[in-house]
């Protein structure tokens, strides 16, 4: 299962916290298991751009991981710990592609 198109995955998270290594990990390994390689985009919260996208969504727990569509509009969204499971993400990405 390989999500396709101009779906794009935002990982927003606080780096040096305690879940940097957690969201590290499962970005690697969803990369890995869905073979989507650039399509998965860490964003520090703690940069300009990051918290404005934070905003943007109404984002307030981290880590969050978006699913936005072509055009910019969310698909999905999970905020805070436990993180979703690798195939509930996919399944809205894959969705947002339109497949």
């Amino acid at each position: 299962m390989c999500y396709l198109g101009a779906v794009k995955l935002l990982v927003l998270y606080r780096p040096n916290s305690e879940h940097e290594t957690e969201i590290q990990s499962y970005v690697h390994d969803f990369q890995r298991r869905y073979e989507v390689g650039r399509r998965v985009e860490m964003v520090s919260v703690n940069t300009r751009d990051g918290a404005a996208t934070a905003s943007l969504y109404d984002i307030v727990s981290y880590p969050a991981i978006l699913v936005l569509g072509d055009d910019g509009t969310m698909a999905g969204f999970w905020q805070g710990t436990p993180l979703p499971l690798m195939d509930e993400v996919a399944g809205y990405a894959n969705a947002a592609a339109g497949h």
